[in-house]
């Protein structure tokens, strides 16, 4: 876990495998925050992708699209000009991954005020500062 996403107390995860349906698994809620996705293997966890949804404009709103995180997790586009609901399921068979844990974190509500696409980075730079590269899903930041 990144010391950047403990201080969100509104998050959980799920766990998608080739034969779920992305739409069913995915308990996000629709409000605005940042994603991590995990290729597990057995005991092992690699980090494979960084994501956020959410603006925040210049007076201090939110400007997020409807369907929020779960929105974004589930149709967000991602290898293809395709939803993740049809691309993850052929990368996964592609690399062989057998399971992907994603574990998504509100990080802009009445309680908290983080911009979600400055959280992404955070995450992100420490993925960066660890492993000299960005998470093999993260095309750019």
């Amino acid at each position: 876990m990144y010391k950047e996403l403990e201080k969100f107390k509104v998050s959980n995860s799920f766990t998608f495998t080739i034969e779920d349906s992305l739409e069913q698994a995915c308990n996000a809620s629709e409000g605005a925050g940042v994603f991590v996705v995990y290729a597990v293997e057995g005991d092992a966890k690699e980090l494979i992708m960084v994501g956020s949804t959410g603006t925040v404009q210049n007076d201090g709103t939110l400007k997020s699209k409807n369907g929020g995180l779960y929105d974004k997790i589930v149709n967000g586009h991602q290898f293809a000009k395709t939803g993740r609901k049809y691309s993850w399921p052929a990368q996964m068979k592609l690399e062989n991954i057998s399971a992907l844990e994603v574990v998504w974190y509100e990080t802009f509500n009445a309680d908290v005020k983080a911009i979600p696409t400055a959280v992404e980075g955070q995450v992100l730079q420490s993925f960066l500062d660890a492993n000299a590269r960005l998470p093999r899903w993260n095309v750019a930041f």
